[in-house]
């Protein structure tokens, strides 16, 4: 029994980490007099590829702890949709930094986290498929960096 409240107590803590991360980088800043917030990851993103690139390493760096830590199959797959969602809204030039303050995958990610731990949705562990998880998000992130590198050339082609 106490090694199980150990484990939960660990647990807590990654979820705090992970969750505090989520937030600098989907919702940490209110714009004045509204309730709209956003993070770093739409201000990172006007910078063509890097911005791209360190959001979705944050991502993955995110999901890789919590793999990691036990969470569900069903879990770790719904998170890895919702990053190559970001990736790929987010590499398409301006419409890329629109979506960026209005789909925020980290944020969705703690709200699947929660659902497991908290409310005990989603159980099963997910382990077995860390590094198939890993190879598509690496292989997703490529061609999200290709795609973003083809349409810019096409936007200053235009001009």
């Amino acid at each position: 029994m106490a090694n199980n409240n150990n484990k939960q107590v660990q647990l807590s803590g990654q979820l705090k980490w992970v969750e505090r991360i989520a937030s600098v980088m989907d919702d940490k800043f209110r714009i004045p007099g509204t309730s709209f917030r956003f993070g770093l990851d739409p201000i990172m993103n006007l910078i063509p590829f890097a911005g791209d690139a360190s959001g979705f390493v944050v991502s993955a760096a995110l999901l890789y702890v919590m793999a990691k830590n036990g969470v569900s199959r069903k879990v770790l797959i719904l998170m890895t949709i919702n990053i190559c969602i970001d990736a790929l809204l987010g590499a398409v030039p301006l419409l890329g930094q629109v979506t960026d303050f209005y789909f925020k995958a980290n944020t969705r990610n703690i709200l699947l986290l929660k659902e497991h731990y908290q409310e005990g949705k989603h159980t099963g562990d997910g382990k077995a498929i860390i590094a198939l998880l890993l190879i598509i998000l690496v292989v997703f992130f490529a061609a999200t960096i290709y795609v973003s590198y083809l349409a810019f050339r096409w936007l200053f082609n235009q001009f």
